[in-house]
């Protein structure tokens, strides 16, 4: 089978355009007795001379409706025969063109008296309509020939009036259709071919198709010579067997409706071009997302598992068959038709039931009752579900009976305000008296409960009221996911404040009275303040600036000093930002561009080389810098050449509160120093997101004394395209690859050689290394971490391997086939290869890491949940493809492997380190990143 190509017009990004090139026909003379009863005509320009200026305009028509203003021709001159030859370009794109889209084309004439006593001159000499494209929904090109219907203007209704083909005649009953003439078959046969000539599909002779061209010339004067006496002869005909005497009417045959006749004889077209394209260009119609509630069926339907909703009974009425086919009627067969709100909307029945049942009268009842065995049974394991998992109307009902017997249980609550109705104003009563009476929830609980789907004021209230009982540090981990989920808040704008219940106020008392809460809070705010990205409003920026200023005045009420030192923080945040500008898109060498970053650096109006009084650093403020080393600064070879900075470090308030990485900030012999990476060009939102979790999984780790040595290093957005990086020495595993040929072993034997040591390495050296890989395997399996190869895994001397470049999440990955864990043979190496002990050891680690976080996995998907409407690439990409059913939660939640047991879920992780070890895609693809990136240097 031949290769056929194809375009369609949603590949077509360009307006539609039209080519009038000439006017063919031959205009007949108006008679005396005519033009003396209508002396009009006698001054209408092409009356007056055959090759008088007429003007076309052009215009897109769909639906029997203009789509767009009509296009003109410039004035012209004629002389012998009216030649235009003029692009003309319509105000509407190809690929925003529906199926029935049709260009009319109008020819104006110029008349002295304007009709009906207007003011226009122009009167039509004849119009045509041409679909955009053909019978088979291919885009017309090429030459067209389209029949002029004179004294009418083109007609875009569907069907149009001036078609660009004439329609067959009207026959009698039974009458035979009339057959072509032989001359004009051969004419019509000649036109197709021409048209292959002009598209180069006929090879070209200029001798001989000199010849062909006056020879068709000839013939095609003879046809419409022919064409006009037999017009004349049907006319005279006509009048004849009709008994007429058209010199006795009032209006002469020009006017008085017979234009079939008048085309006939005179056999004007217009040939007009459209775009030629070496393949046919296919109609495309624009692809529309389904309804939400279509999306819920089908992703629930896709994802299966115990959480899947039963596809929807379907029974067929007497005479109706279960299939494709209905034997109701053979000419009006019933049309089945899917209605997914037949069992995605809650049943009228059961609404009223449950209104009935949870009504005034039974709700002392309930408040009594306690479970017995079965359904406590049953009451287990509907609280072991997940916090992304529905609840069915049984499931709901019973939580509902017994509300008052599981507010002793913790984990309850959020299931029963799930299966609380709250557009009953009985049931918010009673449960607004429940509330404060549960057992107190857990961290993850409340921060469901400020999840989207719970709006209600008592609800959230509760929940903000534990997070008050939270430490600092711990609420510092889940910081930017409670201020996006203050878009979740419903505040009036006409209130000075805010409630005292509501999370921004919990926030800005709590950031006013710890430095370290307040400068996160506000760069976390200031970002979502300058995001002006598609997917943000205006609402949610208002909001921000709202929270931003009421924290503000309640610094200068209790610490004026803090306000002062944020301002002082913008102040070299900006600073930094200009310089980096400068350097980025300066189009000087490397070296150049180092120079010219030194020069910056030392410049006193910069007040960067010097910092008096010493300023918290954005990154961490638990560090005071005074100044820079320029001469120590350098710039990445990238192509948003990141800065590398070194701040002279004052003093530590805090230095357990830092980054737990034994490759922390470094000392010279002079000065303790603190090294960044400041970039612009880049949002590092997704990448902020990824170590937040990584800090918190480490914590988590470390609760239940499992020490994987991880490097949680801090990242910080200071705007939508810029921030900074804390910078931790280390070398990638491309360049220990290349130089010690690709043995890692040989890389930390460098300096931690030991002879007695396994593998010949200092035993805490080879220690650090197992557990910082088997828990960065765990953690980037977990998070779907993407786009990884030898140059974003990097190795500390001290055998601290970590990951950076977090562009790629939630099981996104430019490279296809990419292993599920990045496990490569260069890291299996480091571990003495797959039959030694430590990598044993190695996947010990990685089990336990993976059951142990797995306990926690609630707490990692309620933060997920509260990102589901942030301006993070990846969350906000998943979340559209998956149409906002499961979207980054459900991604998180695969990984986890919640539907299946604990010992299940170890054995699949078992099989996919198998596999990334296994991985030939994996291999290639490392090669193939180090060739591009050779070619680039």
């Amino acid at each position: 089978m031949e290769t056929y190509t194809f375009a369609t017009s949603r590949q077509l990004d360009f307006p539609v355009c039209v080519k009038i090139n000439h006017l063919e026909g031959k205009q007949r003379s108006i008679n005396a007795s005519t033009l003396f009863k209508h002396p009009e005509i006698r001054h209408i320009g092409s009356v007056q001379n055959p090759f008088s200026e007429l003007y076309i305009t052009a215009q897109i028509w769909a639906e029997s409706k203009p789509i767009g203003v009509p296009t003109q021709t410039p004035h012209m001159f004629f002389k012998n025969s009216r030649n235009w030859n003029k692009w003309l370009e319509l105000p509407v794109v190809v690929k925003d063109c529906p199926i029935t889209t049709q260009i009319a084309i109008t020819i104006w004439d110029l008349s002295p008296l304007p009709v009906d006593g207007g003011l226009d001159h122009a009167v039509p000499f004849g119009g045509t309509t041409i679909p955009l494209f053909d019978d088979d929904g291919v885009l017309r090109k090429g030459r067209q020939k389209c029949k002029v219907h004179r004294k009418r203007a083109a007609d875009g209704q569907n069907p149009s009036n001036t078609p660009h083909v004439p329609r067959p005649k009207r026959r009698r009953r039974g009458e035979a259709p009339p057959e072509a003439l032989p001359d004009e078959k051969e004419l019509e046969r000649l036109e197709q071919l021409f048209k292959k000539h002009e598209m180069n599909e006929i090879p070209q002779n200029d001798w001989l198709d000199q010849l062909v061209f006056q020879k068709v010339g000839r013939l095609t004067r003879e046809v419409d010579e022919n064409a006009r006496k037999r017009a004349v002869i049907r006319q005279a005909e006509r009048k004849k067997s009709r008994g007429l005497n058209r010199e006795n009417r009032d209006l002469p045959s020009e006017v008085d409706g017979e234009e079939d006749d008048v085309d006939d004889e005179e056999r004007f077209a217009l040939y007009v071009d459209f775009p030629r394209f070496d393949f046919p260009v296919v109609f495309e119609d624009q692809s529309y997302d389904p309804p939400k509630i279509m999306r819920d069926f089908q992703h629930s339907n896709a994802l299966g598992g115990p959480n899947a909703k039963p596809p929807p009974e379907v029974r067929y009425g007497p005479g109706i068959a279960a299939g494709n086919l209905v034997v109701d009627d053979e000419e009006y067969p019933v049309i089945q038709i899917f209605d997914p709100e037949q069992f995605q909307k809650e049943n009228p029945c059961e609404q009223k039931h449950r209104r009935l049942v949870r009504s005034d009268r039974n709700a002392y009842f309930d408040a009594d009752q306690k479970p017995n065995a079965k359904v406590r049974d049953e009451l287990n394991e509907i609280l072991s579900y997940g916090p992304t998992q529905d609840l069915s109307t049984a499931e709901k009902e019973t939580l509902w009976v017994f509300r008052k017997h599981l507010s002793k249980d913790k984990r309850a609550l959020t299931k029963v305000v799930k299966a609380t109705d709250w557009n009953s104003p009985n049931e918010v009563k009673q449960m607004t008296e429940l509330i404060p009476k549960w057992a107190e929830i857990d961290i993850d609980s409340a921060l469901e409960l400020l999840g989207p789907a719970y709006d209600n004021p008592v609800v959230r209230g509760y929940a903000v009221e534990r997070l008050q009982k939270a430490g600092d540090e711990e609420l510092q981990l889940y910081l930017l996911q409670l201020v996006q989920a203050l878009k979740f808040e419903s505040y009036d704008p006409d209130d000075e404040g805010f409630p005292e219940t509501s999370l921004a106020r919990f926030l800005i008392d709590r950031a006013a009275q710890n430095f370290k809460l307040g400068n996160y809070l506000h760069w976390f705010l200031m970002v979502e303040c300058d995001d002006r990205g598609p997917d943000t409003n205006a609402a949610n920026r208002k909001l921000f600036a709202r929270v931003e200023y009421h924290f503000m005045l309640e610094l200068e009420k209790w610490d004026p000093e803090q306000r002062k030192m944020l301002k002082r923080q913008g102040e070299m945040i900006a600073v930094l930002s200009k310089i980096s500008k400068e350097i980025r898109f300066g189009r000087d060498s490397r070296p150049h561009k180092i120079e010219r970053l030194k020069k910056y650096l030392a410049d006193s109006k910069n007040e960067l080389f010097k910092i008096d009084p010493p300023l918290p650093l954005p990154l961490d403020p638990s560090i005071e810098v005074s100044g820079v080393f320029p001469e120590e600064s350098n710039v990445f070879k990238s192509s948003l050449s990141p800065l590398l900075l070194h701040f002279k470090v004052a003093s530590e308030a805090d230095p357990q509160s830092r980054p737990s990485s034994p490759v922390r900030s470094h000392k010279s012999k002079d000065q303790p120093r603190f090294s960044i990476i400041f970039k612009t060009g880049d949002d590092l939102r997704q990448d902020q997101l990824v170590i937040q979790i990584i800090t918190l999984m480490d914590k988590l780790l470390l609760r239940e004394n499992l020490d994987l040595r991880l490097t949680p290093y801090r990242i910080l957005a200071t705007s939508p395209q810029a921030g900074a990086i804390q910078f931790i020495p280390s070398t990638p595993i491309s360049a220990v690859s290349s130089k010690y040929k690709g043995s890692v072993l040989a890389f930390l034997r460098e300096d931690n050689a030991d002879p007695t040591g396994p593998l010949g390495i200092r035993k805490e050296v080879m220690d650090t290394y197992i557990r910082s890989c088997a828990g960065y395997c765990v953690i980037t399996y977990i998070l779907g971490v993407g786009d990884r190869h030898l140059d974003n895994l990097l190795l500390s001397s001290q055998g601290n391997f970590f990951h950076i470049d977090f562009g790629f999440i939630l099981g996104r990955d430019p490279k296809p086939f990419a292993p599920l864990i990045k496990l490569c043979k260069e890291m299996v190496e480091g571990l003495g290869g797959t039959t030694s002990p430590q990598y044993a050891q190695f996947k010990q680690y990685c089990f336990t890491a993976f059951t142990t976080l797995r306990k926690s996995s609630p707490l990692v998907l309620n933060l997920f949940s509260l990102m589901v409407q942030s301006s993070v690439q990846d969350v906000r990409m998943v979340e559209e493809q998956m149409g906002g059913v499961g979207g980054a939660v459900g991604k998180v939640r695969e990984r986890f492997h919640l539907d299946v047991t604990e010992e299940e879920a170890v054995r699949l992780l078992d099989q996919v380190l198998a596999d990334s070890v296994n991985a030939v895609f994996g291999v290639v693809i490392d090669r193939l990143h180090e060739l591009v990136q050779n070619w680039r240097a």
